[in-house]
């Protein structure tokens, strides 16, 4: 039974289930006690903690934490890590498993403020994902959003740990579009699909060009590379750093298909996306 520290505030993670309703979803089971200073009830949309509880509450409810996966890939990339046959050597396909923790983001604030009003059309809990932005743990919350897609996609639910690009048009617009304010708003407009897009249509929808733009190039000599996930990721998980659009990542190792849907998803045709509920 978990350990609960008395008299302290309580917030809680509940676990995501596709039949859960938005009512259903208040329902709780992980709870973990905290320093936290909360709005009245009629105006808790947000909730403000310090850094240092933020990153004490997720390694003690590390578990609560992530999408509803089986351990087994907890900690895969969006597409499967395995060779595949029809792989570009030019692809992503070299480059293995994101890193599953990273050393936090050195530019974050103290007190951060973590916003709680985060709706889901299946009852997905981003509770977990805006406290790893806003506590500056963006390896974490990198992989966070690639087994959340998982999720939404409905590949999970088939059996796999991989999005196909066609499963892109069941990921509901209410989920992509919470998870993509959150990118934003921590990384201050810089991370996101939607300055992904932006990058994809200035570079004229040349993926290669694009990978070069966005950070996810590097050269050894006169040759350039993709960068690699696996033993010490390449890539830059650190707000003042990273080019506009290096994060969230997703692996072409089958191909190119997924990232172009994803980039093409429905919710990105306006700016209502962009509207806090």
């Amino acid at each position: 039974m978990e350990e609960v520290i008395p008299q302290r505030p309580t917030f809680s993670f509940p676990p995501h289930s596709p039949q859960q309703n938005k009512a259903e979803t208040k329902k709780t089971s992980h709870s973990v006690k905290v320093n936290v200073v909360v709005s009245p009830p009629q105006q808790r949309s947000t909730m403000r903690l310090s850094l240092s509880s933020a990153i004490l509450l997720l390694a003690a409810n590390a578990s609560a934490f992530a999408p509803p996966l089986s351990s087994h890939c907890r900690h895969t990339a969006l597409f499967s890590t395995e060779a595949a046959a029809d792989a570009s050597p030019a692809s992503m396909a070299d480059s293995g498993k994101p890193p599953a923790h990273s050393d936090g983001d050195a530019n974050v604030k103290e007190d951060v403020e973590i916003p709680t009003v985060l709706p889901s059309d299946v009852g997905m809990d981003y509770v977990p994902l805006a406290t790893m932005l806003a506590t500056g743990q963006l390896a974490e919350a990198d992989q966070f959003t690639r087994d959340a897609l998982i999720v939404l996609a409905g590949s999970k639910a088939k059996g796999r740990d991989f999005v196909y690009f066609t499963e892109v048009k069941n990921i509901p617009s209410t989920d992509l579009a919470t998870i993509e304010r959150l990118w934003n708003k921590f990384s201050g407009g810089k991370f996101g699909y939607s300055v992904q897009k932006k990058k994809f249509k200035q570079c004229k929808e040349n993926f290669e060009a694009f990978c070069t733009k966005i950070g996810w190039t590097t050269k050894d000599g006169e040759v350039e590379r993709k960068k690699r996930w696996f033993g010490a990721s390449e890539f830059i998980y650190d707000v003042k750093k990273a080019p506009e659009g290096h994060l969230p990542l997703t692996s072409a190792l089958r191909g190119t298909s997924l990232i172009k849907e994803l980039l093409k998803h429905p919710v990105w045709d306006n700016d209502d996306w962009k509207k806090e509920p």
